[in-house]
């Protein structure tokens, strides 16, 4: 016979008496429990008779190789599985030899105490992520989550946040979640930059209400800059061209230092700002119909420190009647109406000139492909599928972007 399954249970500051009774009979069935020192003081001396102290998760997994026939339990803090042990063990030694018991975790505990939903909100163990990755995702979310750690305590985090400018968010800092001198404490981030906390806390923040985003610092990059180096509207946010497909496309606009470009469909400029770096001696033109897009174009243009670029707010493409005719033009590609505004750019696209789109459907990838296997000969397609990596704790797993068609042609010059 093999050895018999451990079973990992879920234990919470109030001890045995807030685990369920499947949870307290496995406890109770174990010849050996294996866990750190700080569960001894939350079990009674029978059962902290029977605890091994493991020092890490290497030790852990020793002593679980080296159990032999007896009946282990491991006891993680809340939920082994929400950035807990069991994720680790299981990875290590394989899932087959485990069965876990969860507990609620301390992140749960920390939004039912502020009365706040935690389906959508953004969730990191700061132990196991660089703070400016986290700050980056806490600009742009509406509510937030974090284990906060030794070298990031609350009020670290809290002046993090300041420095970058992000002071709209309420905070709560949740300490000793389901013990006897549990504490709540809510303030703005400059209180809680200026008070302490004990080391077992959770830290929430809440978006107050109807406040805008705040942009990372201007990216350094001629082109390629991240996401959250521009303004974008709250509404649309996610529809900005990703930094990855941006470069793409910027690259197969073949752009000279003096181009005329026009950016069809620009949103918040991300495309055209950069264009406008790369075409330093030319103009560049960007089109958009929506009058809360239109001035973010020109702010991000003043944060970015372009002046060759000049914001035209329009619908296309009567918008683009009394512009100079351009040498590369790139036509955002997520309304139904791509391949007219492709086909009425071509027209004024000079000989020789590139034009290039990115569709985000099967449907405007065969309409456009349609029009330019027609007038080109050079016609290019890309299907692009990004996924960007992002460390938890000492492992890397990778969020997939939507993916992209991106199409590129030049126009045959003429006879």
């Amino acid at each position: 016979m093999g050895a018999p399954k451990v079973h990992i249970v879920g234990i919470g500051d109030d001890g045995v008496e807030g685990m369920t009774a499947q949870a307290r009979r496995v406890l109770e069935a174990a010849d050996v429990l294996l866990g750190p020192e700080s569960c001894a003081t939350l079990l009674p001396a029978p059962l902290a008779a029977r605890l091994e102290t493991t020092a890490n998760l290497e030790e852990l997994c020793e002593k679980i190789e080296a159990a032999g026939p007896r009946q282990l339990v491991v006891l993680a803090s809340g939920d082994p599985l929400f950035y807990g042990t069991a994720r680790y063990v299981c990875a290590k030694l394989g899932k087959d030899r485990f069965e876990v018991v969860p507990h609620v975790s301390s992140m749960q505990l920390a939004f039912a105490r502020v009365k706040e939903s935690w389906e959508d909100a953004f969730l990191a163990n700061l132990a196991g992520q660089s703070i400016e990755r986290v700050v980056d995702k806490i600009r742009t979310s509406e509510t937030v989550g974090l284990f906060t750690s030794e070298q990031w305590p609350p009020a670290a985090v809290a002046r993090a946040l300041l420095d970058e400018g992000i002071d709209y968010f309420q905070a709560y800092v949740c300490e000793n979640l389901g013990s006897p001198d549990e504490r709540v404490t809510q303030g703005s981030l400059a209180d809680i930059a200026r008070d302490s906390f004990g080391p077992l806390n959770v830290m929430i923040l809440v978006r107050k209400a109807r406040a805008a985003d705040t942009p990372g610092q201007v990216g350094q990059r001629l082109f390629g800059n991240a996401d959250e180096c521009f303004l974008q509207s709250r509404p649309k946010r996610g529809l900005l061209t990703p930094a990855e497909v941006r470069s793409l496309a910027l690259a197969e606009l073949s752009l000279r230092p003096e181009s005329v470009v026009w950016d069809v469909g620009a949103g918040s400029g991300s495309v055209s700002l950069e264009a406008a770096r790369i075409s330093s001696g030319g103009s560049v033109y960007a089109i958009e119909m929506d009058p809360d897009d239109h001035r973010l174009i020109t702010a991000n243009a003043e944060r970015f420190g372009v002046a060759n670029l000049r914001a035209v707010l329009g619908k296309a493409p009567e918008a683009w009647q009394d512009l100079p005719d351009p040498h590369a033009i790139y036509v955002g590609g997520s309304g139904r109406d791509v391949a007219m505004l492709v086909e009425e750019a071509w027209k004024r696209l000079r000989p020789g000139g590139r034009l290039v789109t990115a569709c985000n459907s099967i449907e405007n990838l065969a309409a456009v492909h349609a029009l330019l296997r027609a007038r080109a000969t050079d016609a290019a397609y890309w299907m692009v599928n990004i996924a960007r990596g992002v460390e938890q704790l000492d492992r890397i797993r990778f969020e997939a972007l939507n993916p992209s068609f991106l199409i590129a042609a030049t126009k045959p010059a003429r006879p």
